[in-house]
């Protein structure tokens, strides 16, 4: 177990960090908001105000020194939040150096793929709802932008590709299927059509998706590899603790041992529920 002893005081007056709408009221919470949303970061933080929060609030006036030249002698981005984690040492090295890593890549991207990092955030909290806005707001951003400002289709087919992944995630899946088919058009990558594809066996019943495989000639041996990836996802599956529980209740329903399958049966809704408020964040 790693024990950390805290930096400075516990300030009266909280600090906002701008973007975020969070307030901090020590550096430890700083740390803990910077690491959590690194997507979300931008240079507005690198600001005298923080420096005198620090220095007046937290008593941390070395931490506010070692700030200093970094902010007006332009130093970077990353260098002034990892300055900061290393010198409250909430995180351990390799921690640190990620999210300078990310903070380092995200400083040559164009605002389009900045905000697009952001998003894949988000993502990748399951947030899907919120992601899914910030996509299509993504989307709208592009359609009115001049050509010049524009990132490649590499990217344009990116951000389609994850706000299907976010549909899918909301199991919309007829919706992921739309965005995954326009990113196969934009990159003609075989794995966004392999995508498409899995959207729509997700969403079609049996019957139906044999149908619409079978008018697939173009790519008939693409829907062959979805199957043969589906068998093997099924395969391990049966030997996941998920798998041994349904299982069992599938015995107890034929058993007749009412009372076991209610009572599991009643404990995978709460749990499918707390899992489906979380994603939605309501």
């Amino acid at each position: 177990m790693r024990t950390s002893l805290c930096v400075g005081n516990y300030s009266t007056t909280p600090y906002m960090i701008m973007g975020l709408d969070v307030q901090v009221y020590c550096a430890e919470e700083l740390c803990y908001y910077l690491k959590e949303n690194v997507f979300l970061l931008d240079t507005t933080l690198m600001g005298d105000g923080l420096l005198r929060w620090l220095e007046q609030e937290c008593g941390l006036a070395e931490l506010a020194g070692l700030l200093h030249p970094i902010i007006h002698k332009q130093g970077s981005f990353s260098q002034f939040v990892g300055t900061i984690l290393r010198y409250v040492g909430l995180y351990e090295e390799p921690v640190i150096a990620e999210v300078c890593r990310v903070l380092k890549r995200s400083a040559g991207l164009s605002g389009i793929e900045k905000r697009k990092e952001q998003v894949d955030y988000l993502v990748e909290k399951k947030k899907y709802p919120a992601a899914i806005r910030g996509y299509n707001t993504l989307l709208d951003y592009w359609q009115d932008s001049a050509e010049a400002e524009k990132p490649g289709n590499d990217v344009r087919a990116a951000i389609c590709h994850n706000k299907g992944v976010a549909l899918a995630g909301m199991m919309l899946y007829e919706k992921a299927a739309e965005c995954f088919l326009e990113a196969y058009r934009l990159t003609g990558n075989r794995e966004e059509y392999i995508s498409f594809l899995s959207a729509k066996r997700m969403g079609l019943g049996e019957k139906d998706y044999v149908s619409f495989a079978t008018e697939q000639m173009e790519h008939y041996e693409l829907t062959l590899e979805l199957e043969k990836k589906i068998n093997e996802i099924r395969t391990e599956f049966e030997y996941q603790p998920e798998y041994e529980m349904l299982a069992q209740m599938k015995q107890w329903r034929t058993e007749g041992s009412r009372q076991s399958y209610v009572e599991e049966t009643d404990t995978c809704i709460r749990l499918l529920k707390q899992a489906y408020r979380s994603i939605v964040g309501e």
